[in-house]
């Protein structure tokens, strides 16, 4: 029986890989992979080291607005659908990738299987307005959490939902030992010395006053920061003039790093500044304090249990977190 997977992001990568080892021998999964996430550094590097299947299709989407990459992924999918005849339509998350596989797949009335289903934020982000259409369209749900499941509920989505954990955590469990300190050394970082931080999110990274607020926190704090650059964010930098006064601060951007090297830097770091969601809960588990930069998390339970603290955009919230945010409670290692 045939599974068709529709992926194309970084966290899309990364969930896929517990699963679809599980999957071989039991079903032929094939992989679509939109190319939404299209630098070799942020894909290709992903396939290799997590030892993902080899895409059997490339839509070669790219980077475009929500609405035209969205159509672009309906509109490639939709006849891949009609030659492989799957029995059913995997997909992960809240990307467009997302949205536009199970667009697809219900159009054509095949079953959908929803991974991560039921995360809310309740805000009207693009993220959002995918996770929630495409279980509305769900045959069968899998939820990280009991939180996830509770929240379905409340839409009137109970028949076909299981709190099954979540792959992140399983992805990062499998690869732990294979995170080694090589990074480290070669960019002469000391165990707890320095603080990490990635930003991707467009509300974040497309506003003038929004990055000039984060940047002034982060160059303000004094900290060692590691920041490995999105691609999306260092145009925004340029763009707005950024650049200069951040190399002349104790920031230190360098280019996207791989899943282990991530790790490496992740565990290694005396705190993480972000606006992933998945480094958020990578955080969690990695038992490093997390300051989130958004008002809003669809992972609840990390700051209720004191791992992380959701400081926004803003310029004090941040400084104050950088500062004497600590992560309260027991290790999980």
């Amino acid at each position: 029986m045939k599974i068709l997977t529709v992926i194309g992001t970084r966290p899309n990568f990364i969930k896929v890989a517990p699963l679809s080892r599980a999957l071989r021998g039991q079903f032929e999964e094939i992989i679509v992979h939109t190319d939404q996430h299209y630098d070799a550094s942020m894909s290709q590097a992903f396939f290799d080291e997590l030892d993902l299947p080899k895409p059997k299709y490339h839509l070669d989407v790219g980077s475009k607005s929500h609405g035209l990459q969205t159509a672009k992924i309906l509109e490639g999918v939709e006849p891949l659908l009609a030659r492989e005849k799957p029995v059913a339509v995997l997909v992960y998350g809240d990307t467009n990738s997302t949205l536009g596989g199970a667009l697809a797949a219900a159009k054509l009335q095949i079953p959908i299987i929803h991974v991560e289903s039921g995360m809310r934020s309740y805000n009207k982000i693009p993220e959002e307005i995918n996770r929630v259409l495409t279980d509305h369209v769900s045959e069968l749900l899998f939820c990280s959490t009991k939180t996830a499941a509770e929240n379905l509920a409340r839409e009137g989505i109970t028949k076909n939902v299981h709190v099954v954990g979540d792959l992140m955590i399983d992805s990062l469990v499998h690869f732990w030992k294979m995170a080694g300190d090589g990074i480290l050394e070669r960019l002469g970082l000391q165990k707890k010395r320095y603080l990490l931080a990635t930003m991707h999110r467009p509300e974040n990274s497309d506003s003038r006053e929004t990055l000039s607020s984060i940047f002034g926190a982060l160059m303000e704090s004094g900290e060692a920061i590691l920041l490995p650059m999105h691609p999306r964010t260092l145009k925004s930098i340029r763009r707005f003039g950024l650049e200069n006064k951040i190399r002349k601060s104790k920031i230190r951007i360098i280019g996207p790093v791989s899943y282990l090297n991530m790790i490496t830097l992740q565990k290694n770091a005396r705190k993480i500044i972000t606006d992933s969601g998945g480094l958020q809960k990578e955080a969690y588990y990695v038992n490093v304090p997390c300051i989130y930069l958004r008002d809003v998390t669809e992972w609840p339970e990390t700051v209720g249990e004191g791992r992380n603290v959701l400081a926004g955009s803003d310029k004090g919230r941040i400084l104050k977190a950088i500062r004497n945010f600590e992560v309260r409670g027991k290790n999980l290692k």
